[in-house]
């Protein structure tokens, strides 16, 4: 399982870093991610609503830092090798 440190990471770094090791990854596997931005719950399941991908769990660690395990779904990158507006 791949795991991404996103703590210190402001809107849209956690999601950008989070769609970077989706795409390292086969559809099926999941990543974990920290990140301590209060928007990343907000942007993390729209990211994942958007681009295809199910957010397995989400918890609040209790530290201002929050958990979110995403499987990888069947999407591909975008052509252009850059994140759409729909990736965010």
């Amino acid at each position: 399982m791949t795991h991404v440190d996103a703590r210190g990471l402001l809107c849209p770094l956690p999601v950008l870093r989070l769609r970077k090791a989706l795409m390292a990854v086969a559809p099926g596997d999941q990543v974990v991610m920290v990140a301590s931005d209060p928007m990343a719950v907000v942007d993390v399941p729209h990211f994942c609503g958007q681009s295809g991908h199910a957010m397995v769990a989400q918890r609040d660690l209790g530290n201002g830092a929050f958990e979110f395990t995403v499987q990888r779904g069947r999407s591909v990158p975008p052509a252009t090798g850059g994140p759409t507006p729909e990736d965010i």
